[in-house]
């Protein structure tokens, strides 16, 4: 009896752990079910899509105003025939308009665009390469207000008022004219053959830039800026260039005659000039202040770390 009575509490062990393995078991698969049931859906919601196209062409006059933006996207701005505007979108990955939406509008000669992408996307599967891009044809004398949340933007010549602006990406323009404002959050911005009043920044990037200027003003929070003003550039009366950098040199090219009231001072590195200047008060190693050429407008270039070099073009 006491050997019978010993083996009773194995018998209920056995029985137990039987119980525990088939739950276990069963809670295994509910878990790879479910799991296989988010892949399916996340799955179909990552699966790419053919690239997609949408167009529009618009009737203006001769010297219309476009505004393109777009949250998430490259920007590409192209010269076209007089009188119209033609705007395409084209996607990689995305659908329009089941994820990319876009909205347009004219009044007159005024054009707006809009292009707002997916707030989210699965990339699962495959390479995960999805992408917004925007080309618009506009006639080369238009004005401009072109703006991305995330991309880059590139200009070819136009001649009008200019503002293009992106949150992460570079800029780059060539042959613009007219009043040019540029700015990006994160990217470096690069001009050339411009022609007119530039003001460019970025937070975080080199500036090259390359142009007649009637008013120049560049600012970086970190990075280069390399700046050729050509013949004919000038500081207007009453009016001023400022070139700024929290951290990095500055290269200045000007004209050999070019005239100007001068203001240098970097916070760790050398000057150097090409120029006659007429110092006003103390000079040092990290400040000037005087008068090229006999002097002219204000001309103020200042890095918080790094050299100057203001030379002859």
């Amino acid at each position: 009896m006491l050997t019978s009575c010993s083996r009773q509490p194995s018998f209920k062990l056995e029985a137990d752990s039987e119980i525990k393995n088939r739950k276990h078991r069963t809670s295994r698969a509910a878990t790879a079910t479910r799991l296989l049931c988010i892949a399916a859906v996340a799955l179909a919601a990552a699966s790419p899509a053919s690239a997609e196209q949408w167009n529009k062409k618009y009737t203006v006059g001769g010297h219309p105003s476009l505004h393109v933006g777009t949250d998430d996207g490259n920007i590409s701005i192209v010269p076209g025939p007089a009188g119209e505007i033609q705007a395409d979108v084209q996607t990689d990955g995305y659908s329009i308009p089941g994820d990319v939406h876009v909205s347009e509008s004219q009044v007159g000669d005024a054009v707006r665009l809009d292009v707002k992408g997916p707030s989210m996307h699965f990339h699962l599967f495959g390479n995960g390469h999805n992408s917004v891009a925007i080309t618009v044809h506009v006639p080369p004398d238009s004005d401009l207000d072109v703006s991305s949340g995330d991309g880059n933007v590139i200009s070819q010549p136009i001649n009008g008022n200019i503002r293009i602006t992106t949150g992460d990406g570079n800029i780059t323009v060539t042959g613009l004219k007219g009043v040019v404002k540029l700015h990006t959050g994160d990217g470096n911005v690069q001009g050339s053959d411009l022609d007119g009043t530039l003001a460019a920044d970025t937070g975080d990037g080199r500036v090259q830039v390359r142009g007649r200027f009637d008013s120049l003003n560049l600012k970086s929070g970190d990075g280069t800026i390399d700046a050729d003003a050509t013949p004919g550039s000038k500081i207007p009366a009453g009016g001023g260039w400022t070139l700024h950098t929290g951290d990095g040199r500055v290269n200045l090219k000007l004209p050999s005659d070019f005239t100007a009231d001068l203001s240098v001072h970097t916070g760790d590195g050398h000057i150097s000039l090409d120029f006659p200047v007429t110092v006003a008060g103390s000079m040092s190693g990290s400040s000037i202040h005087g008068k090229m050429n006999g002097g002219g407008g204000q001309l103020t270039v200042t890095s918080g770390d790094g050299s100057i070099h203001i030379e002859k073009l």
